[in-house]
């Protein structure tokens, strides 16, 4: 199956984010992909107000993603904001496509390095899988590649690979983590990880301001053995590749790390 990571550089736009993910899938979809993978905060860049752009998933943000995906033939993941409680907004990753219909929303959020996700957002609470193409595709967001148990939550779940959309944070070392962290993720859950991020903002020449996390590139995808297959630079790009769905299971039965894994719950 054919997937495509579309790295983009969203603005404080909604609008104009849409014709930039309307361009990507157009592009991913003469590529031949069957699935095009947007970044956490396609929908407006953070750094923004939330609560003035959040709209429900049948609002018209979302419905026009989703008119595109069934104009095109082609599911789409992108990063958006919903509604949440308390004035807040949910960090929500919409899936559509033909016979595709999902959204997760997002579960670990990151009160780290000085920035209060938190104060804006209010967290999700429970794993989302979905099929498509003949494989099953596990949704994190962000943060969320930090904690292995979702990873491995999705896998057990019927996940054979997992998606990761984020708008990583700059700083020293933050870059290294992100394609650690990533291959680790492959590695625990023996899965393919789509890691889709958005592009950094100074590689088209604009200054980063204040302590938002806008973005830092190197998208990739990583084998079930966490190697990684295809990669993006900082730049915004598109990145192609074809997924074997036999490999995870091949790999499962090699080194069955999910069926050797023992309970450390406390009773």
């Amino acid at each position: 199956m054919r997937i495509a990571l579309a790295q983009v550089i969203s603005s404080s736009k909604p609008a104009s984010n849409l014709e930039l993910i309307r361009d990507y899938a157009e592009q991913a979809k003469a590529a031949g992909a069957g699935l095009v993978v947007f970044p956490e905060a396609a929908m407006c860049a953070f750094g923004n107000p939330l609560e003035s752009v959040a709209e429900p998933l049948d609002g018209p943000w979302a419905s026009s993603v989703r008119t595109l995906a069934a104009d095109l033939g082609i599911t789409i993941v992108a990063g958006m904001f919903t509604p949440g409680s308390g004035g807040r907004v949910r960090n929500t990753l919409l899936v559509t496509g033909p016979g595709t219909e999902t959204s997760y929303d997002k579960i670990h959020l990151f009160d780290a390095f000085g920035f209060a996700e938190s104060d804006a957002v209010d967290g999700g609470e429970a794993p989302v899988t979905f099929s498509h193409g003949g494989l099953t595709f596990g949704l994190a967001t962000c943060y969320d590649v930090r904690f292995p148990a979702l990873f491995t939550a999705n896998a057990r779940a019927g996940a054979d690979v997992n998606i990761v959309c984020a708008s990583w944070g700059a700083g020293p070392g933050k870059t290294e983590q992100w394609d650690l962290l990533v291959r680790a993720r492959a590695l625990d859950s023996t899965s393919y990880v789509l890691a889709c991020g958005q592009g950094d903002p100074a590689s088209l020449g604009r200054a980063r301001t204040g302590t938002a996390p806008t973005g830092v590139g190197h998208s990739a995808v990583i084998s079930p053995l966490g190697e990684t297959l295809a990669s993006l630079g900082e730049a915004p790009g598109l990145a192609v590749y074809d997924l074997d769905p036999a490999i995870p299971a091949e790999v499962r039965e090699r080194l069955p790390v999910l069926a050797n894994a023992k309970d450390f719950t406390p009773a």
